[in-house]
């Protein structure tokens, strides 16, 4: 099987214009513009030309959110989105994280009716490759919305695959905030590796994601959790990044790779404190879907997430990340379209990127080169091995 970076294996993201109906309103920082933007410039530079063919996403039914939420949840976020009003609080609906709009359930439904259908044309064959950039909701928990994120279509989606089957599933969260979400409902479950690499616990919400969690009694080891100080910028993150990821998924040999890629680890970011280039995570996307081809033959699920710089960074962040499950990655040194730059400045009076990417090269030094103790970026990794690792029988020395 190849790992190349191009490859010919069928390919779909799911989306309906539709899905930028999940809006908290014009002063929350996920705005849907930022999907919109995203669409329209992986549009105008040919992304959906060739392999990666388009998809309607449809809503998923209450049965299917019922696999992951309980009922009061789905009730209360149904009762709030008919009626806004006064939010309940205890179901984490009514905060300034999630304040409850018109129709909340339905948008809410519909992105995870789209994640849902990009699981199924991965486990049915339909694609090796599929994608739903308005999903990755990941801070969402079984009874309680959390962190601009109602329902989690993460964890239903790979509930689905369980139900369908599937012995192994890996997901790794790339994302800037802990997946606490996701860690959690999976938490005793060893059918689930879940690897959040995140600005740590100690700087951002939501404060958890530590080396020590590891998962519950009988799935130890399968919850693994990279701490990254602020700061942390291309090289170190990469290095973070190679020094725990591979290894990890090659010793567990999930039959499907799910990845969440919040942007927000960007440097431009205004919600954390990561100092990544757009060329750093178009590496890490790289990156990914080589692991997809080596250890689950390619099966790979891709969501979206934050990312809350909505003209400078998601749109070309995401326009890669598109490309490249299209198997057809887009050359890092091409400009923006000039229509797609107009019309940023006439919808929102602002000036858009001209590249595509920083025009930084994403070198870092491999962990097997050495570790240094006295700076905290090589003491989080270090953690992390140390803790995870021999759970797994894998060295944790490098």
């Amino acid at each position: 099987m190849s790992t190349a970076a191009e490859c010919e294996g069928p390919a779909t993201v799911v989306f309906d214009e539709s899905l930028t109906q999940y809006n908290f309103g014009p002063e929350h920082p996920m705005s849907p513009i930022r999907v919109d933007l995203t669409m329209r410039l992986a549009r105008e530079v040919g992304v959906f030309d060739h392999h990666l063919r388009i998809v309607d996403a449809p809503l998923a039914s209450d049965d299917l959110l019922a696999t992951i939420h309980g009922d009061q949840l789905i009730e209360a976020v149904k009762r709030m989105g008919h009626n806004p009003g006064p939010g309940e609080e205890h179901f984490g609906l009514g905060t300034d994280d999630n304040p409850v709009f018109l129709g909340m359930h339905e948008a809410s439904a519909h992105v995870v009716g789209a994640s849902h259908e990009a699981f199924r044309q991965v486990w049915s064959g339909e694609s090796l490759h599929s994608a739903n950039i308005t999903g990755g909701l990941h801070h969402a928990m079984r009874d309680r919305a959390s962190g601009f994120c109602i329902y989690n279509d993460i964890a239903v989606g790979i509930q689905w695959l369980l139900d369908q089957g599937a012995e192994r599933v890996a997901y790794v969260d790339v994302d800037v905030h802990h997946g606490d979400g996701v860690e959690k409902i999976f938490w005793d479950d060893p059918r689930v590796l879940t690897i959040s690499l995140h600005e740590t616990g100690q700087m951002l919400f939501p404060g958890t994601g530590f080396p020590i969690d590891l998962g519950g009694p009988d799935a130890e080891g399968t919850a693994v959790n990279v701490a990254l100080p602020p700061g942390t910028s291309d090289a170190g993150w990469l290095r973070a990044f190679h020094a725990v990821v591979p290894a990890l998924l090659r010793e567990f040999d999930p039959d499907v790779l799910v990845t969440q890629h919040g942007c927000d680890s960007h440097a431009d970011d205004p919600l954390a404190h990561l100092m990544l280039s757009v060329d750093g995570q178009r590496a890490a996307y790289l990156a990914l879907h080589e692991l997809a081809h080596e250890v689950a033959d390619g099966k790979w699920v891709v969501t979206g997430g934050g990312g809350y710089a909505l003209v400078e960074v998601v749109p070309r962040a995401w326009t890669h990340l598109l490309s490249i499950v299209g198997g057809r990655p887009l050359d890092p040194l091409l400009e923006t379209p000039g229509g797609w730059r107009e019309h940023v400045r006439e919808q929102l009076g602002r000036g858009a990127p001209h590249r595509l990417t920083d025009g930084r090269t994403p070198a870092f030094r491999r962990w097997e080169e050495g570790y240094d103790p006295d700076t905290w970026l090589d003491r989080a990794i270090h953690a992390t091995r140390m803790e995870a690792f021999p759970l797994h029988g894998l060295d944790p020395q490098p």
